[in-house]
C-alpha cells in the first residue's frame, strides 16, 4: 500500500494538497522561494518545508529530514522548473540550464522512491525539436524506472480551467500503468456513448463567492492571522483574498468593451494598447522558447461564463476580465479556478500569492493521479516490465506539427517493447 510522499519544488503545496487528500503522508517539501515557504507551512501543520537550494542537498539530508532510508519512499513528487531549452547529447546533463533538472535524477538515485511524479509546461515537448524531451526521459529510464509520458488536459478531469501540463510518471518495480480514463468531456457524443460529464466552467466554481471587496475594507487579507481569527473572517462572508483592483479610466474602458470570449484584438483600435500594434504580426515558431516568443498578444480576456477557464497564470489578475462584471478576476477566484479550498492561505504581496497559485498543480489533478496509481498495487507480478517507456500522449489534435512528430519518432525509440 502507497503511503508516503517527499515533495521536491513544493511550492505552495498544490501537488502535497492533492497527495493527502488521496490519503498519502506528507513527510517533507522543499522549496526555495521564501513565501511559498510560508504559505505551506501554514497549511500543512504535520509536514515541514524546508527553504533549501536542491542543488546543495544530497539525499542523505532529505532522508534524516524525512526520517526515512533509501529505497524507503513510496512517491517523490513534484516537477523542477526548466531554466532554459538547452542543447541536447552528450553534454545535455553538463548544461547550466539544466541543473535543476540534473539535480532531481541524482536525487531520485539517491532515495530510491517507489514512484515519481514530474510534472512540466508542455513546451517541453518541442523544446531542441523533441530532443530535451527525449534526453529528460530517457534520464529516468537509465535511473532504472519504467516511465510514461502524458500531456494532460485538466478539463477532461473536472477542473474548471483548460490547463495543459506534461506529466511523467514512473515507478521502479516494473508495473505497468496508464493514466486515468477522462471523466468529462465537450463532446456531446462521447457524454452520451460513454457516461461522461460535461466540463465544469468558471461559473460552477466562483458563482457562489460574494461580492469582491474594496482592498481597503479587507488590509487584514494581507497580514498572517491566527486560525480563530479566520474562521471568525469566513462566518461573516468575508474571504481571504477576494478583493476587486482598482482600475484606471482607460482600463475600464478597455474592459467595457469586451464581450465574452473578446481579447485586445477585438478592441476599436484607439483603445488596443500600442503593444498590440507593435507585436500583432510577430509569429509563433513552433517550440520556441516561451520568453522569446511573438505573436499576437491577446492582452484583456473577457472569460466565457459557462465554459472552463483559460490556464490561469501569473497574469491572470491582470488580464483575466470577469465573465460579467467589468474587473479582473480576484486572487481567491484564481484559488478557486485552480481547485484551492477557501480555507488554504496564501503569503506575501499580491504578485506573489497569484505566482503561487498559477504555478501550482491543481490539487484535485494531483489528487485524481495519487488514487488512481493507488489502485494500481493489485496488478499481478507477472505482468510487470523492465525499464523503459510504456508509452506516451502528446496532443489531442488529429496531426502534430512537424516538431512535435519528430519528438514522436524520438520518444518511439525509448518505448519499452
Amino acid at each position: 500500500m502507497l503511503n508516503t510522499a517527499i515533495s521536491l519544488f513544493a511550492g505552495a503545496g498544490g501537488c502535497s494538497l492533492g497527495f493527502k487528500n488521496a490519503g498519502f503522508n506528507l513527510l517533507l517539501a522543499i522549496d526555495n522561494n521564501e513565501d511559498a515557504v510560508s504559505t505551506y507551512n501554514m497549511n500543512f501543520l504535520d509536514t515541514p518545508c524546508l527553504k533549501e537550494d536542491i542543488t546543495r542537498l544530497d539525499a542523505e539530508d532529505i532522508l534524516r529530514h524525512a526520517g526515512i532510508k533509501k529505497g524507503k519512499l513510496d512517491f517523490l513528487i513534484g516537477g523542477p522548473p526548466c531554466q532554459g531549452f538547452s542543447s541536447a547529447g552528450i553534454q545535455f546533463w553538463d548544461d547550466p540550464r539544466n541543473k535543476l533538472l540534473k539535480h532531481y535524477v541524482r536525487l531520485l538515485h539517491g532515495l530510491r522512491p517507489r514512484w515519481f511524479l514530474m510534472e512540466n509546461v508542455e513546451g517541453l515537448l518541442t523544446a531542441n525539436r523533441g530532443n530535451f524531451i527525449y534526453e529528460v526521459t530517457k534520464g529516468f529510464i537509465e535511473a532504472g524506472y519504467i516511465v510514461r509520458l502524458h500531456k494532460l488536459y485538466a478539463h477532461w478531469y473536472g477542473l474548471p480551467q483548460k490547463r495543459k501540463r506534461v506529466f511523467i510518471i514512473g515507478n521502479l518495480s516494473g508495473l505497468p500503468f496508464a493514466f486515468p480514463s477522462p471523466t468529462h468531456t465537450d463532446k456531446v457524443n462521447q457524454r452520451n456513448l460513454f457516461g461522461l460529464k460535461s466540463p465544469l466552467s468558471i461559473s460552477d466554481a466562483i458563482s457562489d463567492l460574494p461580492d469582491p471587496g474594496e482592498r481597503e475594507e479587507i488590509v487584514l487579507a494581507y497580514t498572517q492571522l491566527p486560525q480563530n481569527e479566520y474562521q471568525r473572517l469566513m462566518r461573516g462572508n468575508k474571504v481571504l483574498d477576494h478583493w476587486a483592483a482598482g482600475l484606471n479610466s482607460e482600463t475600464l474602458e478597455r474592459i467595457k468593451h469586451l464581450a465574452p470570449g473578446q481579447t485586445m484584438k477585438d478592441l476599436p483600435k484607439q483603445l488596443q494598447h500600442p503593444s498590440f500594434q507593435r507585436r500583432a504580426f510577430r509569429r509563433v515558431m513552433d517550440g520556441t522558447p516561451t520568453e522569446k516568443r511573438g505573436g499576437a498578444p491577446s492582452g484583456l480576456k473577457r472569460l466565457r461564463a459557462h465554459e472552463p477557464s483559460l490556464t490561469i497564470t501569473s497574469a491572470a489578475i491582470r488580464e483575466f476580465v470577469h465573465p460579467f462584471e467589468n474587473r479582473f478576476l480576484t486572487i481567491r477566484e484564481c484559488a478557486r479556478i485552480q481547485s484551492f479550498p477557501d480555507d488554504f492561505q496564501f503569503y506575501g504581496t499580491t504578485n506573489s500569492k497569484i505566482v503561487q497559485i498559477g504555478n501550482a498543480i491543481p490539487p484535485l489533478i494531483a489528487q485524481v493521479l495519487a488514487k488512481h496509481i493507488m489502485s494500481l498495487q493489485t496488478i499481478h507480478e507477472k505482468q510487470k516490465h523492465k525499464d523503459g517507456l510504456l508509452g506516451y500522449f502528446l496532443t489531442k489534435a488529429d496531426s502534430m506539427s512537424p516538431t512535435l512528430a519528430r519528438t514522436s519518432v524520438l520518444l518511439d525509440t525509448l518505448c519499452n517493447r
